[in-house]
């Protein structure tokens, strides 16, 4: 049979747009199906891998995911050093605050406002991914950990104590442990610094700076930290130097959380991401309940933004990341994040039943009280004197009796004051 040159020049052009057509396709295929997260969490693999990812590919099988984790103090070099080589994922986990700032700036984060499933967070949630502005939102949040106290349930029953409602009833409460026990009434220690402020300070502040309208006040220049309601706390604070362990002062952060686990002392001033070790170590049950305000006061918690994930602006596979990101802001990622990694909780809207029951005492928090975040980490510690590690160091001189509320309240104010220009 002979055939024409136009019949071969046909026949050419048609194989030529067929072999095209699959070239494309498999290329388009391969942009959308596929993509990779960048995390510090290398402790959630197993979770990513077997839960998380999963459940995503029942919803959305055409889209591989493939999760990587650097430990946690390489990260933020190992995350530079890809993105300066073109070689970062498609999903980049974030830090709050300044880190993932910085990076959105340098264009190494994608502007996600407007991205389906965003709405289900609130002002507080988004704000450690936000632009000063609040305009931009650059990361999809993911968990918080929220502040409080743990109790030994064998020690409040052999106590005849019950669980204290309001400020009073808390410090009638360490009084009786005291009074009548060889228990600690209160475990924390100040050797480590960074507990003073984070368990004490920015546990029972938000209850007399009234959460965010406090918070906002300091960073608009509205309200200083030598107002009523910063020496309150530090008043506060500084009365629970009477309840803690003998050394104290040498106490270290794994000191406290073994001190608690061995049942040797009564109230632990709490971070609900010790739900897991305690579970792990605690041969009695415990349970939690929230920074406590005085009787007939509306009550706040530091329900602190700690893990979020945006999208690589040189991502191949946009579409199928914010595919990932939309999924992520479900009432099924919040269940599963949240029930596999007790104390730490998704920061959407959704009501989420844990099945962890002291996890559950924490997150009903929020339904109780007014959520806001911790008062030094968006913007007032970006100068020197960094206002968070001052405040770690005035937590602990009050606790020891080595420097008055006023004067530490003074103390933080004027290093603020040092570098910080409200507006600028």
């Amino acid at each position: 049979m002979t055939l024409s040159k136009s019949s071969l020049l046909n026949g050419t052009c048609a194989f030529a747009v067929a072999v095209g057509t699959l070239l494309g396709a498999a290329a388009s295929a391969d942009a959308a199906g596929k993509l990779t997260i960048d995390s510090w969490r290398n402790d959630d693999i197993d979770i990513w891998r077997n839960k998380i990812i999963p459940a995503f590919n029942a919803k959305h099988p055409d889209i591989e995911v493939v999760f990587e984790a650097s430990p946690p103090a390489e990260y933020n070099a190992s995350l530079n050093a890809k993105l300066a080589g073109g070689t970062a994922a498609d999903l980049i986990t974030c830090r709050p605050f300044d880190t993932s700032l910085d990076l959105y700036k340098k264009g190494n984060l994608t502007d996600l406002t407007g991205l389906s499933g965003l709405e289900n967070f609130s002002d507080v949630a988004k704000s450690a991914w936000q632009t000063d502005d609040g305009k931009a939102t650059f990361c999809l949040p993911m968990a918080s950990v929220i502040h409080g106290f743990m109790y030994n349930k064998e020690i409040f029953e052999e106590l005849g104590l019950s669980v204290p409602t309001t400020r009073e009833e808390f410090y009638t409460t360490l009084k009786t442990i005291k009074e009548k026990s060889r228990y600690t009434p209160l475990v924390m220690g100040t050797a480590d610094q960074w507990e003073a402020a984070t368990m004490g300070f920015q546990n029972i502040g938000p209850n007399y700076w009234k959460g965010e309208e406090g918070r906002k006040a300091l960073i608009a220049g509205k309200g200083k930290l030598t107002d009523k309601p910063y020496v309150d706390t530090l008043t506060e604070l500084a009365s629970w130097g009477e309840y803690l362990g003998k050394g104290f002062k040498a106490q270290k952060y794994p000191d406290s959380q073994n001190l608690f686990t061995l049942g040797r002392g009564a109230i632990y001033a709490a971070g609900s991401w010790d739900i897991a070790t305690f579970n792990s170590q605690a041969d009695f049950k415990f349970g939690a309940f929230g920074p406590l305000p005085a009787k007939g006061e509306e009550c706040y918690i530091s329900d602190h933004t700690d893990i979020a994930l945006g999208i690589n602006p040189k991502s191949k596979n946009m579409e199928a990341a914010k595919t990932f990101l939309s999924w992520m802001a479900t009432a099924e990622f919040a269940e599963i994040y949240s029930n596999s990694l007790p104390g730490f909780f998704s920061l959407s809207n959704h009501d989420v039943k844990l099945s962890d029951p002291v996890a559950q005492e924490f997150v009903s928090l929020r339904g109780k009280c007014k959520s806001t975040i911790r008062n030094s980490y968006q913007i007032l510690s970006r100068g020197k004197p960094n206002l968070e590690n001052e405040l770690w160091n005035a937590s602990v001189q009050v606790i020891n009796g080595t420097m008055s509320p006023q004067d530490a309240a003074k103390k933080l104010q004027d290093g603020l004051d040092s570098w910080y220009k409200p507006g600028m």
